[in-house]
């Protein structure tokens, strides 16, 4: 049976392979694992994980953050309902999903005053799919602004998940788009550092592309059985 640590290997080694110059990290998707899986990659070196369902995952950060000394870094990379925008603001690291400007007002309000800003990407639904979050790519500069300009938040950069029906060329194509809105937005915004994009079955196009941030769920922790 392979493991979750050949698992691990593996996934560092396509990201090695192919990454160009810049670093990529990776970003466990750890929704439906359980707190041990987490665990068992957290002690093989991967501290960043994400998570999509808000209750299951308040459960693992309760069970792990003291375990570990609050070494672990949440991302929430769901859909964001309104009324789990105050559990998220306290509780999570990064939010890689906000595509509502009554998301960012209600996520600056909650954010605890002792705590770090609150690490913000933008999700851009970059091939307009009506089963997906995230804004248009018009959207984007009213959006960021807004980020910006909430003191318990810091505008990170940008997350997309493309249409998985494309072909090469149009998932590409889909990629480079991405990659050029992220460019943009560096160039107004100096805290922008991080495209998220990339998943298990496009890990190689992603960066070729021009990630900065690989969200890997399956490759790591094997088929879900549920």
């Amino acid at each position: 049976m392979i493991s979750i640590a050949d698992n691990l290997n593996n996934v560092r080694q396509r990201i090695k392979k192919a990454q160009t110059s810049s670093p990529v990290r990776l970003l466990a998707v750890s929704k439906t694992r359980t707190a041990d899986e987490v665990d068992t990659l957290h002690q093989l070196g991967v501290d960043e994980f994400g998570e999509n369902y808000l209750q299951e995952a308040l459960e693992k950060i309760a069970a792990l953050n003291a375990q570990h000394e609050q070494s672990i870094i949440w991302h929430f990379i769901g859909p964001i309902q309104s009324n789990k925008t105050r559990q998220i603001a306290e509780q999570f690291d990064w939010v890689q999903s906000v595509d509502r400007e009554k998301i960012v007002t209600r996520l600056n309000e909650q954010r605890p005053d002792n705590l770090p800003p609150l690490n913000v990407c933008i999700q851009i639904n970059i091939n307009d799919e009506q089963s997906k979050s995230g804004i248009a790519p018009e959207q984007l500069t009213e959006l960021a602004r807004q980020v910006s300009a909430s003191p318990r938040l810091q505008l990170r950069g940008l997350m997309t998940i493309p249409a998985a029906t494309q072909s090469d060329a149009e998932l590409n194509a889909s990629l480079n788009t991405m990659h050029n809105l992220f460019r943009n937005l560096q160039t107004q915004y100096p805290s922008v550092d991080t495209l998220s994009m990339g998943m298990s079955s496009d890990i190689e196009a992603a960066i070729q592309s021009g990630s900065t941030m690989v969200r890997v769920g399956t490759a790591l922790f094997g088929p879900r059985t549920s």
